[in-house]
């Protein structure tokens, strides 16, 4: 789109193709090989700067995240797979712990992925979490984005969460196949079509869909806010999907009360933040003061919660 006709259009609600059009020619700057394939962190105000000569209702919502405390982003290099190299990164920063990941490459064999295909992949990212998890808490972010940035190991990560959500769809078929189109056709398919197609395959762009499996096969919570210029009210610019798969009694993990599991099992305290824009997936950071706001209100819930459990016995 050209300068000229991005700042005719500035100020007003964009129709759908200038949508597209305006956030196609800035997410073909994220296709260039020489992006890594997962960047360091940056101001949102990076991000502004691209959208500021092409449309006021882009601009006011990354404004109205800015307000909000997400004051930063980290890229993925656009090549289809950035939904995944992003959650993954994203989960191995939060949440560094096997307790739950361990118990994963069962469910793939389960539904006939063999060993021999995904353990290589498995252990690639089980490495990383456990050399994560050795280093001092200021290098880990080093440690991660060189990792990430590693063609073999960022791949690796990335197809075992593939397989991941795969095993998870196959083994909920009938939870998801109502749900299941070709994304081009628009014909309706069933999980196995579905899983060897577009999502088993690297290079296939995630919907909602796969989103809701690997959170789910992942026991965590994500957010993903939508960057898609459309006017929305003054209260709440941008929406935000919200997934808690914790709460869902059909996903969520059995309640134990030994000792051994209550010290093992970490319980996330925030949830991955991705912000999309039409066909691409970053990740979006809240600062400090924010985060830590966030955990507090978390914790003053759960102090409710259990008092008021008490009061009722």
């Amino acid at each position: 789109m050209s300068t000229t006709n991005t700042e005719s259009v500035l100020g007003q609600e964009l129709t759908p193709s200038q949508i597209y059009d305006l956030n196609q020619s800035l997410l073909n700057e994220a296709t260039d090989v020489s992006r890594p394939l997962i960047d360091s962190l940056v101001p949102i105000s990076h991000l502004r700067k691209e959208y500021e000569n092409g449309s006021k209702a882009f601009v006011d919502q990354i404004d109205w995240l800015t307000e909000h405390g997400y004051t930063h982003i980290r890229r993925a290099r656009g090549d289809g797979d950035c939904f995944y190299r992003a959650l993954s990164f994203a989960y191995v920063e939060k949440y560094p712990d096997l307790t739950h990941l361990s118990t994963t490459p069962n469910l793939l064999e389960s539904v006939g992925f063999q060993r021999l295909v995904f353990e290589d992949f498995y252990e690639v990212l089980e490495d990383l979490i456990k050399r994560v998890q050795a280093e001092p808490e200021e290098m880990r972010e080093v440690l991660m984005e060189s990792a990430f940035q590693n063609p073999e190991v960022s791949n690796s990560i990335v197809m075992y969460m593939r397989l991941l959500t795969s095993s998870h769809l196959r083994s909920h078929a009938p939870s998801y196949e109502p749900f299941l189109f070709h994304p081009e056709t628009g014909l309706q398919l069933d999980v196995r079509e579905f899983c060897e197609g577009w999502v088993e395959a690297t290079g296939r762009e995630a919907d909602h869909v796969q989103i809701t499996a690997l959170s789910r096969a992942l026991l965590i919570d994500v957010d993903v806010a939508y960057l898609d210029g459309r006017v929305r009210s003054s209260e709440e610019k941008v929406e935000f999907v919200k997934l808690r798969p914790r709460e869902d009694p059909e996903f969520a993990p059995p309640a134990t009360t030994t000792e051994a599991t209550e010290t093992t099992i970490k319980t996330p305290t925030e949830p991955i933040v991705l912000l999309y824009r039409p066909g691409h997936y970053d990740i979006l950071v809240q600062g400090e003061k924010e985060k830590e706001r966030g955990v507090q209100e978390g914790e003053g819930q759960a102090a409710e919660e259990a008092q008021a459990h008490e009061e009722k016995k």
